[in-house]
């Protein structure tokens, strides 16, 4: 009775302190989420206050996800050095210096210094996102990760929705409207001008200095929190894969290689239905204080898509098949923008009928990411971390993406950049069909072969 009794109090005070690391970890996913999503309203914002063209707001998402791309691999190491606690903690703390470098750049009104905030933002991001996602693997029982990782996700859509929302009630007023209208006349002086622009842009210094300040403390909580150490070397230990032994390099793995490509235009197309679609409300009449909403839409239908995915994956569907599913689903809706037009009034919108297409790219995305991660590193053995390293590499697409379709909407319109949505469906396609099922690069020259 006596063991009994202390194996129930072990049990429960084992539960409870699952319980606390997965609220710590949630809270971590939703901090991620409020810091990458704001994004949205901030290209609108500095191309404003700024005077910025539609390519140079959008060096916005780039400073801040090309981070990902020059981080992902050193944080690996980083990590195996320093520990994941005290790597956290420094991930925390990257981001607040770059949270009050916000502040001598409204001071100053100097977008280069912004672009320098949101670039050691996304590097303390992407040091966090390489330590977060083995604890929450490996917090509980791994029959329950799956779980975990949807909530996760939730937590950090749930920010998404309401980052731009809060960011813009501290920003923006609602004479805003008049202010805007009244820069676009071309009536006022350069000295008038450079004044209500500075006042602007300097709104900017109070929520990132709170924010810069919760960082802070945050990453000591994280320090100081009670989430186990991870022992890399026992906790994360891979398995013999089908012929890995033959195999001396990561680059010997197409399926990992092609995966990277595909979690690049996954990433690609999705922060370019969020972080644009302000810019394209814009063009239908709406001011930016209604405009507002709209990503928080995207991330909404992004939401409805979790809960599908948890409901449906894998007891009526199959990863592969639920990847197809959506990338198909993708690539109609992103047709459906430039096919469809027509006035509507949806939620006391008035808007072009093809601005929902965009939201409802929300949906097939949710699944996307989830489903290409595994079919990318099944069966690389030893390789694991290194290719999971790769794989996040593939989240700069966040970077270029929207560069790309900056550059279209100066050379077109808005409407028009959204063609380069098509190649990056198209390939995610291919990767669901054939792709992720290349094991040897022989095979890929065949199908080279098959196409010339």
């Amino acid at each position: 009775m006596k063991i009994s009794s202390n194996q129930t109090n072990k049990q429960q005070k084992t539960d409870w302190s699952t319980a606390i690391s997965i609220s710590i970890i949630g809270l971590m996913f939703f901090i991620f989420g409020f810091v990458s999503w704001v994004n949205s309203i901030l290209i609108p914002y500095f191309k404003i206050a700024c005077e910025l063209t539609n390519l140079q707001s959008y060096l916005v998402a780039f400073a801040f996800y090309v981070a990902y791309f020059f981080m992902s691999v050193p944080s690996s190491f980083l990590l195996e050095k320093v520990g994941f606690k005290k790597g956290m903690m420094l991930g925390f703390f990257t981001m607040a210096s770059g949270a009050f470098l916000f502040v001598p750049a409204a001071l100053s009104r100097t977008y280069p210094i912004f672009l320098s905030g949101l670039f050691l933002i996304g590097t303390g991001l992407a040091l966090l996102q390489t330590a977060a996602n083995p604890y929450i693997t490996i917090v509980g029982p791994i029959d329950r990760a799956a779980q975990r990782i949807s909530i996760m996700g939730i937590c950090n859509k749930v920010a998404g929705i309401i980052a731009p929302l809060v960011f813009a009630a501290m920003v923006l007023k609602i004479s805003d409207n008049e202010l805007f209208k009244t820069l676009d006349s071309g009536t006022l002086g350069a000295t008038e001008k450079a004044g209500l622009l500075d006042e602007l842009i300097r709104r900017v210094i109070f929520p990132y200095s709170i924010l810069g300040t919760l960082l802070l403390l945050v990453g000591l909580l994280v320090r100081f929190s009670p989430l186990p150490e991870i022992n890399t070397e026992n906790s994360n230990k891979e398995e013999i894969a089908d012929g890995e032994a033959e195999k001396t390099s990561i680059f010997q793995f197409p399926h990992l290689i092609l995966g990277a490509l595909a979690i690049f235009f996954h990433v690609g197309s999705q922060i370019i239905a969020i972080d644009t679609i302000i810019g394209y409300a814009k063009t239908m009449g709406l001011n930016l204080l209604e405009a507002k909403t709209f990503p928080s839409y995207v991330l909404g239908a992004t939401m409805c898509g979790y809960f599908i995915g948890v409901i449906t994956i894998p007891r009526f569907i199959n990863q592969r098949n639920a990847l197809l599913t959506c990338t198909i689903l993708g690539l109609a809706l992103s047709l459906g923008v430039f096919l469809f037009s027509g006035p509507v009034v949806v939620f006391g919108h008035h808007t072009d009928i093809s601005i929902w297409f965009l939201v409802a790219l929300g949906l097939p995305n949710s699944l996307i990411f989830a489903n290409i991660w595994p079919l990318a590193i099944k069966g690389l053995g030893r390789f694991t971390k290194l290719g999971s390293s790769i794989m996040v590499m593939g989240l700069c697409g966040n970077a270029v993406t929207p560069l790309i379709y900056g550059h279209l909407a100066d050379l077109y319109d808005v409407r028009t950049a959204y063609l380069i949505l098509i190649p990056c469906y198209l390939y995610l396609i291919f990767f669901a069909v054939y792709g992720h099922a290349i094991k040897n690069w022989g095979k890929v020259q065949q199908l080279k072969e098959q196409f010339q």
